[in-house]
């Protein structure tokens, strides 16, 4: 199970990786990074002309958790040590008709074992026709694994990704899920790549769609300040910031996802 979640991801990774630099004609610098338990990671990122700031991170440690973690880890009160892989992707586009973008998912091994993840993407611009498109295409592809999955998994978004000290949403939703463990990790699984080609298949379309679209001052301040949004997100809220914080990540890999440039108002 370990291996087949691991080598799913770092696949994806590669996958992510050419695509995006066919688009940009520019390529990803590369860093490895070692764990502070035991395992690492490889951080991808690039700053083009299509994407201005990108990361496609991949990572596999182990480790144990701090005596705070137990307690909020399932299956880690009564032995901390844990087991973790996953994939963590963030887009900020230069162009602003291209919405930044965040995917991950990952499975975690403590007593317990569980998928998590999610998507989400954040427009600064009018994207109503489109955001029905994608919400439209999610919903199908959940479907065809459990029908109550996008409901409760598009709450959970929602809930999730909402800045409540401005009382707004970061950008127009998606799904998000965790601690997934149907007592099938076959059927689990495969879920789980279907949720990572879904999100292939989007940033490569909505990249060819809107990549030449011509944009004014005006539009670039609001993304500007969109980005900001996204930071506040990220530094107060974030899960995966927090986690990776608390068990010894790489903090570049784990800031990786705060955009180049942002305003406040």
């Amino acid at each position: 199970m370990k291996d087949k979640a691991k080598e799913w991801f770092e696949s994806l990774r590669d996958r992510l990786v050419t695509m995006i630099e066919g688009h940009d004609r520019s390529n990803f610098t590369v860093k490895r990074w070692n764990h502070a338990g035991t395992g690492g990671g490889k951080m991808s990122v690039i700053k083009g002309k299509v994407i201005e700031k990108g990361g496609v991170n991949v990572s596999t440690v182990a480790g144990k958790f701090s005596d705070k973690m137990q307690q909020r880890i399932p299956g880690a009160d009564k032995d901390p040590s844990y087991w973790a892989t996953g994939i963590s992707v963030v887009l900020h586009p230069a162009n602003p008709h291209i919405p930044s973008m965040h995917f991950n998912t990952r499975f975690l091994v403590t007593k317990k074992r569980w998928f998590g993840g999610g998507m989400d993407i954040t427009p600064c611009l009018e994207f109503e026709s489109d955001s029905k498109q994608f919400h439209k295409n999610l919903k199908k592809m959940c479907d065809k694994h459990d029908t109550s999955y996008y409901k409760k998994y598009k709450k959970w978004c929602d809930e999730y990704f909402f800045l409540k000290h401005r009382n707004e949403p970061r950008g127009i939703g998606g799904i998000f899920f965790d601690y997934l463990n149907n007592n099938d990790f076959d059927k689990d699984f495969l879920f789980i790549q279907n949720v990572g080609n879904f999100f292939y298949n989007y940033v490569d379309e909505i990249i060819k769609k809107n990549h030449s679209k011509n944009w004014s001052n005006e539009e670039r301040r609001r993304q500007l300040i969109k980005r900001g949004r996204y930071v506040e997100f990220n530094l107060l809220y974030d899960r995966g910031t927090k986690f990776g914080l608390e068990t010894g990540g790489n903090t570049e890999a784990i800031l990786m996802s705060l955009p180049p440039i942002a305003e406040w108002e």
